[in-house]
């Protein structure tokens, strides 16, 4: 091999420290001079009384296990005095998210991460809780009773949402925050993380969770804010803290959510005169360009104002086919759109999500920068985005004809009628509608001209009256579907899924979970097996009439499934079982939890058997 390559990667890797560096300085520099900070081992005053107090309501989350009509596994139980701790167990009166470990980010549904994800940003869920009264807070303590470990990050708002007159400016702040760890004991536990001091008072707090780690559902029982309610005095054992000490890493934590950057100094004004260009421009466009998309967008803010040749590369729209704002939720708003709207017209993958509620972004701001970027658009990802509305839905609609993704996960404020506009994106596909109020009209229009779609997630979407209908278009439009998630769909039949089988056969991935209506005494499940032989992944969750021939009739014809959920079912042995396992060598994830033939000696046995395979029995205490 020629000795140019190697020696062009390190030099590659030299410029792009340098440039990191640069960067980091040129935001380091405004403030070293100014601020130091403060750490201290507070204490609050004697006359100033600890207020001790549990979550009053939830007011918004991502995702949850449970029902929209029920409280078993819905994160409502986190409101209140504990139901279940300090016991141990899977029990229905917990807060439960969707998803656990990483067994979701393999199975066929998943989409692809966005590149230039801040290192420190690995939340997967979250969910915000009111307390009865703001306090400065002193201490958070949550009750886990299952699998714990999942919580990563601890924030709290600056609004009141029990105030009726809205907040001029609305802050979040981080009160403690850790990368995912490895908690190896599933007991209850109280945790409480050493918080940091505020200076504003709050009754408004959101746990951010990543549930990669663990082997289970993390159930989550209660929160509890102590608190002060005036602001707690520091002790006299203070130290302080130089700036120029502080490593990169712990930088961006003090940096917070890195969106300052964005709306106040990522602008189109003219540079002043900086340093020189160094020899930077006397490297290729296209070997700087290359070095810089390794930067995230707040890295580009700061070099941005290092010098003109620098500013022009961070300001190349090439920089930003691929948008990650989701990691930036709590400073985004429509002046940060303003900022980036120039630089963003050539963008593909765009991720909103968990952005804009509270007012930081509005319907205009949002049409704005999307009447100018869109144009080129393939992704979309808005989950969690509560300030869309029906004007924002027509907007994508018109403005992003090429569109092939789109994710509205857990938008459950859109009115019914909004969803109608979808179905002019006749290019999609992948359409995620988790627990959204889409109703069957509006649905059935979305299949009918979406014929291209290949993934769809209708989980937890309470409005459709039939859902044996919806399958019959999807059998009769979507022949290239290959992923179909219907949790908890209250109405299916063995009509629908005789409609599905033979109207789907590309079928990789069936979530039928809680779907109480099917019977496994009707063939359903023997026909999918069946008649969809490249199933990777089949959740039977709850079905309490899965038996043996529906596990044999998968044996026999489902080679490649790699993940089986049976919870709860009372007729499947573990000789079945045995059988499953021999003839689906890829099988990874079987969840046998609550099956009352698998004892855990059977579980022992299967386990032995074939190590590869995680074998899941929950209990309860």
């Amino acid at each position: 091999m020629s000795p140019v390559f190697p020696m062009l990667t390190v030099l590659t890797m030299f410029y792009y420290m340098c440039l990191r560096r640069r960067a980091r300085t040129a935001a380091r520099g405004e403030m070293m001079n100014s601020h130091r900070t403060i750490v201290s081992n507070n204490r609050t005053s004697p006359l100033n009384a600890e207020v001790v107090q549990y979550a009053k309501e939830v007011v918004d989350f991502s995702s949850h296990y449970g029902s929209e009509n029920s409280m078993s596994y819905t994160m409502r139980n986190l409101a209140g005095v504990p139901n279940v701790f300090p016991s141990s167990g899977d029990f229905t009166q917990t807060a439960v998210f969707r998803t656990y470990g990483t067994w979701w980010d393999q199975c066929p549904s998943a989409s692809l991460p966005f590149k230039r994800t801040p290192s420190n940003f690995q939340s997967q869920d979250y969910v915000e809780l009111t307390f009865e009264q703001q306090v400065y807070p002193t201490a958070v303590h949550i009750l886990e009773t299952y699998h714990p470990g999942a919580v990563i990050r601890i924030l709290a708002c600056s609004a009141n949402p029990y105030s009726p007159n809205p907040p001029a400016e609305v802050r979040w702040e981080i009160l403690w925050s850790e990368k995912p760890t490895k908690v190896n004991a599933s007991q209850a536990r109280q945790f409480k993380p050493c918080i940091k001091q505020i200076n504003f008072p709050t009754n408004l707090i959101r746990l951010e969770v990543n549930s990669s780690l663990l082997d289970y559902y993390t159930e989550l029982d209660a929160v509890v804010l102590h608190g002060t309610e005036d602001k707690p005095v520091l002790s006299l054992k203070t130290s302080l803290i130089d700036m120029n000490d502080l490593e990169d890493d712990d930088y961006e934590e003090k940096d917070g959510c890195g969106m300052d950057n964005l709306n106040k100094k990522f602008s189109s004004a003219a540079l002043g005169e900086g340093p020189s260009n160094g020899y930077f421009d006397k490297l290729p466009y296209e070997l700087i360009q290359l070095i810089l998309k390794h930067l995230t967008l707040p890295d580009l803010c700061r070099l941005a104002q290092t010098c003109k040749l620098l500013n022009q590369h961070c300001c190349d729209p090439l920089q930003y086919i691929h948008l990650n704002l989701q990691p930036y939720w709590a400073k985004l708003s429509d002046t940060s759109l303003e900022f980036l709207q120039a630089r963003c017209t050539l963008v593909q993958w765009l991720n909103l999500s968990w952005t804009g509620n509270r007012g930081f972004i509005s319907v205009s701001g949002f049409s704005r920068f999307l009447k100018v970027c869109g144009s080129e658009l393939v992704r979309l990802e808005l989950s969690c985005s509560h300030f869309l509305n029906e004007t924002c839905l027509e907007v994508i609609s018109e403005m992003c004809p090429y569109l092939q993704e789109l994710n509205l996960s857990s938008c459950d404020k859109l009115p019914p009628q909004a969803f109608n506009h979808i179905a002019k994106l006749c290019n999609l596909k992948r359409l995620v509608l988790y627990r959204t109020k889409i109703e069957q009209t509006a649905l059935l229009s979305i299949l009918n001209f979406c014929s291209e779609l290949q993934h769809l997630s209708l989980g937890s979407c309470v409005m459709i009256e039939d859902y044996d209908v919806i399958a019959s278009m999807i059998g009769a439009k979507c022949k290239k579907l290959q992923t179909l998630d219907l949790w908890r769909c209250k109405n299916i039949t063995e009509n629908g899924i005789a409609e599905l089988a033979s109207g789907c056969p590309l079928l990789e991935e069936l979530d039928l979970g809680w779907c109480p209506t099917l019977q496994s005494s009707t063939g359903c499940f023997a026909r999918l097996a069946r008649q969809l032989p490249n199933l990777q992944k089949l959740f039977l969750t709850a079905n309490r009439s899965v038996c043996d021939t529906d596990i044999e009739e998968l044996a026999s014809n489902c080679a490649r499934l790699r993940q089986l959920d049976i919870l709860g079912t009372r007729m499947v042995s573990p000789a079945s079982l045995r059988k499953l396992l021999e003839a689906c060598k890829e099988l990874a994830l079987l969840d046998v939890s609550f099956c009352s033939q698998i004892d855990n000696r059977a579980v022992l046995e299967l386990n032995a058997s074939f190590p590869k395979v995680f074998i899941k029995k929950s209990f309860t205490q």
